[in-house]
């Protein structure tokens, strides 16, 4: 009976420590497993937090373009020293250029390089002012080195190798010519206008006055480019009404005695004058008579004989320079003569009491023969006289006629006083 009790005591004994034997590896393997998924979980949480991070783009700084008009919302006009001569480089805020006129031949290649020395590879808008040689004479070599867009001249023609050359080139690059005119505009890009006021008319005796004269505006600022255009294209664009008035105004024809009248000076208005002209050129030019007025009326003078290249730089509301104006000091004549024109020299006239209020010597008639200076006497009992063209002309009643200022001083009167 003791040996059956003692069996059944070892017997649970048994089953417990089987049972206990059981039970505690398969806990310990559940923990295990579960301790190794959380750990796993930590691990792949751990390496994904790195996978992100390097899926992020990396965001470098932009690099700087270059200073050019494109970027700095400037308009940059250059005056290239091409001696006696015009060329002008337009760069407008847009990225879109134009070039007017392009000097004599010999200076074709310096104006190319200017070009590329303000990192320009195409002409959006080239323009021959009109067809002489001092003004078209490079313009073979500008194109056929650059990338040209639009040309434009006035329909006026010449017999010359300088033009016959720029034709045959023109026509090889299998380029069209659009009409140099009053009121073609010219497209330079957005935020900038561009637009031509003269020539008015078909036909003129002097290839001068077919200039094309272009007004550029951006912002609050603007500029007047005039070619040669004279006296009588002046006239034409007063008498059209055209808004004139511009800050810097390109002197026609270099200054010529024959361009820039007193009219169209006082329509303009112009804060500064440039001067695109030859140091001691065969001209005698800027003229005396000229730079009479712009010192009368205090407008600073720049001038490539005096300047060299002259920048003019607008930010749509101020305009800068690259350089300091000149003097009011004429060209001196080193002996021939303009062979573009008959016109008389002004090199030796008489002098005045009261100087030249107008072209020094210069005659005053109409087509019969009559004298166009008016005499009057004011209010106050005065004697001043005016020429045609200055701004009291018109309003002015005249008690006597002179055909010259010498005349008019002789008798007692005088010029406006400023």
């Amino acid at each position: 009976m003791l040996k059956k009790k003692l069996l059944a005591l070892f017997v649970s004994a048994m089953m417990v420590l089987s049972l206990a034997g059981c039970t505690t590896p398969q806990n310990a393997q559940a923990k295990t497993q579960t301790q190794a998924v959380q750990v796993n979980q930590k691990t792949q949480v751990a390496q994904a937090k790195p996978v992100q991070t390097q899926s992020k783009p990396v965001t470098k700084p932009a690099a700087k373009p270059a200073a050019t008009p494109a970027t700095t919302g400037k308009l940059v006009i250059s005056f290239i020293d091409v001696g006696q001569g015009d060329s002008i480089l337009v760069q407008a805020p847009s990225g879109k250029t134009m070039l007017v006129d392009a000097g004599v031949p010999e200076m074709g290649s310096r104006v190319v390089s200017y070009i590329r020395s303000r990192n320009v590879k195409k002409i959006d808008v080239l323009v021959a002012t009109h067809p002489h040689n001092d003004h078209i004479g490079g313009m073979p070599d500008v194109i056929n080195s650059l990338g040209i867009g639009s040309v434009y001249m006035p329909k006026a023609s010449t017999n010359t190798y300088s033009f016959e050359k720029l034709l045959t080139t023109i026509k090889h690059k299998g380029l069209t010519v659009k009409t140099a005119k009053a009121g073609v505009v010219l497209d330079l890009g957005s935020g900038i206008t561009a637009k031509m006021l003269a020539p008015n008319s078909t036909y003129y005796d002097d290839l001068n006055n077919y200039s094309a004269v272009i007004k550029i505006t951006y912002g609050k600022t603007s500029f007047l480019l005039t070619g040669d255009a004279e006296v009588q294209s002046e006239q034409e664009m007063l008498k059209a009404g055209y808004d004139l008035k511009a800050d810097v105004l390109k002197i026609g024809h270099h200054g010529s005695a024959y361009s820039t009248s007193l009219a169209f000076l006082n329509a303009v208005k112009p804060k500064y004058a440039v001067i695109s002209v030859g140091k001691n050129n065969d001209y005698g030019h800027p003229a005396q008579v000229t730079m009479n007025r712009l010192k009368y009326y205090k407008i600073p003078v720049y001038r490539t004989d005096e300047n060299g290249t002259i920048v003019a730089t607008s930010d749509s509301k101020t305009i800068t320079f690259n350089v300091k104006p000149g003097d009011y000091t004429p060209g001196n004549k080193s002996g021939s003569t303009n062979t573009s024109s008959s016109k008389p020299s002004t090199s030796t006239v008489q002098s005045l009491p009261y100087g030249y209020y107008g072209e020094p010597g210069k005659v005053y008639v109409d087509s019969s023969g009559r004298g166009l200076i008016k005499g009057n006497i004011n209010s106050k009992g005065e004697k001043i006289y005016h020429i045609p063209g200055d701004p009291w002309y018109d309003r002015t009643k005249a008690e006597r006629w002179f055909k010259t200022e010498a005349e008019a001083q002789a008798a007692g009167f005088r010029p406006p006083k400023k």
